[in-house]
């Protein structure tokens, strides 16, 4: 499911990590689906996980996760989420405890969106579209969920 390799990450952002971005993204959401709707706001959730992130949906095509594995690691690693990632034969399993993202947005917003979470399940939902596998994802909690990526049957 994982093919190894020492390329280096392409989506790999360093330095200063400034957290308003998500409060901003929390905004964009609820503006968006207010004025142009839910479909509106999927499709481009859509176009996030097919042309942003690009060179992932091509590695999950080709059958490799690693790149999207890595991408996680990355990030949550950068923003300091309570995280872990568990790897074997049939699943890879992202549980985030802790999503730094949802609980800054709701320190500085009068309120996180309905649709704040949506982000991950369309943009993930997209990335995996037409492709050997699956990604689910499952919101546990305010602010937690697991990403389950599993081959296609």
């Amino acid at each position: 499911m994982i093919i190894p390799d020492n390329k280096p990450l392409r989506y790999n952002e360093e330095g200063n990590v400034h957290m308003d971005f998500h409060g901003a993204t929390n905004t964009t959401i609820d503006f968006i689906i207010k004025n142009y709707g839910v479909d509106v706001m999927d499709q481009i959730f859509a176009r996030v996980g097919k042309d942003v992130y690009a060179d992932i949906r091509r590695h999950l095509t080709a059958g490799n996760a690693g790149e999207l594995v890595k991408h996680w690691r990355h990030f949550f690693d950068r923003e300091g989420a309570d995280y872990s990632i568990d790897i074997n034969d049939d699943e890879i399993v992202l549980s985030v405890r802790h999503c730094t993202a949802y609980h800054h947005v709701k320190k500085i917003a009068p309120k996180v969106s309905d649709h704040f979470c949506d982000q991950t399940i369309k943009t993930n939902e997209a990335l995996a579209e037409g492709g050997p596998f699956t990604i689910a994802t499952e919101i546990t909690g305010p602010g937690s969920c697991r990403q389950i990526i599993r081959k296609r049957s």
